[in-house]
């Protein structure tokens, strides 16, 4: 995969880590889920269905909680940081702000990683170059 496609799958992680955060996911909040990422993370430069990705995400292991979601999100992120922007990093942010009150109510759980998330992205800066 790409360092964007990578960055992608961080975003659904972290996404898929706050959606559960307060216990499992349930049918409409997948829904939910699917509808918001795909909305804030399409682009016509892509070569890639962010969708796609971010169901491979969800499905790929239905035992893995938020923290180890969460955990791989961010070596995601770190490792292919270069092509971090501040409008990806905002976008990042209003996706899972987006999903965290996508189903009521937000948990305690789900606004502390939300705040995790970022204080931990804040000092990552992309290269120059790669900003729109």
């Amino acid at each position: 995969m790409t360092p964007q496609q990578n960055l992608h799958t961080a975003i659904g992680e972290l996404a898929y880590a706050i959606a559960r955060a307060d216990g499992s996911i349930q049918k409409e909040e997948r829904k939910k889920f699917h509808d918001i990422v795909a909305a804030e993370l399409r682009c016509k430069d892509y070569d890639f269905d962010v969708s796609d990705i971010i169901f491979q995400v969800l499905e790929k292991d239905k035992f893995i909680d938020s923290k180890t979601a969460y955990d791989w999100a961010m070596k995601e992120i770190r490792t292919n940081s270069h092509y971090l922007s501040p409008e990806l990093k905002k976008t990042f942010i209003r996706v899972i702000e987006k999903v965290a009150k996508s189903y009521p109510p937000s948990t305690k759980e789900e606004t502390g990683l939300i705040e995790r998330f970022k204080q931990e992205i804040a000092p990552i800066n992309g290269d120059p170059v790669y900003y729109e």
